[in-house]
């Protein structure tokens, strides 16, 4: 009958949320219960020589570094196990097994450097370790190519193999179909394992439906205690082994496992938090790296849905492999629609030219300088145009709106009843069927500097600008904080813009607002970063 073996990579995947800083005594806490609760493998880190030695990480430049966690531990149960990440360590790192507390080591390895780690696996094994053979994003694979490689790896003979899906995509049916293709091919004798993400809230259910195949297939289910793990997380241990008690043998002792939660793993929950997130499912819907869901999420400039259709674009060879210049050009041609916009510079030109300015922003001073912005009104009477965002704290005449996200959150207040300021934007938002009054290329008013490319304040002085405009005033535009919640006024703050770079900008629009200058005059009302 095959036997089913939990592998524990709490402190190696665990520690891509926490940089691996557990502390040296959670580390002995948690590899102490672990080994208590029967699990039969536990990984204790990557070996990687780009990191220098420090007890309290379970991330270590060589196999002797590990001491400090291992020594005066009494491991009754479990195999303990490290991973390298080809090309992080030299076979140097790695001592001879008798003179380490490893038993076994894994190598994780990108399809393009198969052969070179193959070969690399074959020198740890002539140092005595079990090994295991850890091929990444195996959905990057075609059948043909999974089949190649499993002939190599039954050459190389390791004690095990893992499908590994990196990104969460899997479902039953594609699990069950690489499960199959591995089980034809690999020899009989070397177990085959299960790495996954739970980018589709999935993990725990494919596990179970590898541990009830029928077979003589020794099977390994990765997992990690609470889920914790990169990204979306892992398996859980706790949730395997108590499936595995109640429905094959009870072989684990689960108290040990929630101790282990409760003590070592809930602090590191509260400080970052792991799981199940819209970026996650937005990546692993589309086949792709998360990073490029997270990249586009951040800008919040994209409804959800032009997000989702921005990664369907990405090219197939480019999904697996983040890359942020492709992916900020898509960005910038998905929003550059194109449009005849002569028309709305000649209207909005004659209603406003010969007049004084005001933009109003969502700073937190158009609250707090209120009394002085409206002594401003009442004294000049300038035309007010609120910038990606609207109130009723001011006699607002116009609306601009460069930023398709802002413009779905205020959509009911743009378009009601009672609201009678007219309503400019830029190409790429969609009206909606709703009517908009203005409406200018979006790519013509982008900025060359990244992190200011399609800021709205920069935005409305551009068509300003071509306006012929030559006094501006701004108001509520006071510059960015680090803590983010303190750059705007109560009722915005649910709209926060993306916390990155915030500093950036700041710099960024400083310049950007003294190169306008030479055309036109700026000033504000409030206290600012810019000017």
């Amino acid at each position: 009958m095959k036997s089913i073996q939990i592998l524990d990579c709490t402190l190696r995947d665990g520690g891509f949320v926490n940089d691996w800083n557990f502390g040296l005594g959670s580390m002995k806490s948690i590899i102490s219960r672990l080994d208590k609760a029967g699990v039969d493998m536990v990984e204790i880190g990557f070996i990687d020589e780009r990191r220098s030695y420090d007890p309290n990480r379970a991330i270590q430049p060589d196999t002797q570094s590990f001491q400090a966690v291992l020594q005066g531990l009494d491991i009754r149960n479990s195999l303990i196990l490290g991973m390298v990440d080809y090309g992080t360590c030299d076979i140097d790192k790695i001592a001879p097994k008798e003179h380490s507390y490893i038993d076994g080591i894994r190598v994780i390895f990108k399809k393009k450097d198969q052969d070179a780690a193959l070969r690399y696996l074959q020198q740890i094994k002539a140092k005595g370790y079990k090994i295991y053979v850890n091929p990444v994003s195996i959905t990057g694979y075609s059948d043909e190519e999974i089949c190649s490689l499993i002939g190599k790896i039954n050459g190389l003979d390791p004690e095990g193999v893992s499908i590994v899906d990196t990104y969460g995509l899997m479902h039953r049916k594609d699990l069950l179909h690489y499960f199959r293709l591995f089980d034809k091919y690999l020899s009989n004798h070397i177990t085959l394992g299960y790495h996954a993400h739970n980018n589709f809230q999935l993990v725990y259910a494919n596990s179970i439906e590898l541990c009830e195949l029928l077979g003589e297939r020794n099977i390994i289910i990765d997992s990690s205690l609470y889920g914790m793990g990169k990204g979306a997380g892992n398996a859980n241990t706790e949730l395997i082994a108590m499936y595995y008690n109640e429905n094959i043998n009870s072989k684990y002792e689960v108290e040990h496992l929630l101790e282990a939660i409760d003590v070592d793993i809930l602090k590191e929950y509260a400080k970052a938090p792991w799981g199940y997130s819209l970026s996650y499912y937005l990546a692993a819907s589309n086949d792709c790296h998360p990073d490029y869901a997270k990249y586009l999420l951040s800008k919040k400039t994209l409804a959800v849905k032009s997000v989702n259709e921005l990664l369907t674009s990405l090219p197939v060879t480019h999904k697996l492999a983040f890359n942020r210049e492709l992916i900020e050009r898509l960005y910038v041609e998905y929003q550059d629609v194109a449009c005849n916009d002569a028309a709305a510079y000649r209207r909005l030109a004659a209603e406003i030219t010969g007049r004084k300015v005001l933009l109003i922003g969502p700073g937190a001073s158009i609250v707090n300088d209120a009394d002085a912005i409206m002594s401003y009104i009442k004294q000049n009477s300038p035309v007010l145009i609120s910038i990606n965002f609207i109130n009723d704290m001011y006699p607002i005449d116009y609306v601009f709106m460069g930023n398709s996200k802002r413009y779905s959150q205020f959509f009911h207040n743009l378009h009601g009843t009672n609201r009678n300021a007219k309503i400019i934007t830029t190409s790429n938002i969609t009206a909606s069927g709703e009517h908009i009054d203005f409406v200018f290329n979006y790519g013509k008013l982008l900025d060359e500097t990244d992190v200011v490319r399609d800021n709205p304040l920069l935005m409305m002085l551009n068509i300003l600008t071509k306006l012929g405009c030559v006094d501006v005033t701004i108001a509520g535009f006071d510059g960015y904080d680090q803590n983010v919640a303190q750059n705007y006024y109560d009722q915005y703050i649910p709209f926060l813009y993306c916390h990155d770079n915030v500093l950036l900008r700041n710099s960024a629009i400083a310049n950007k607002l003294k190169v306008i200058s030479k055309d036109m005059s700026i000033r504000s009302i409030t206290k600012t970063l810019y000017l």
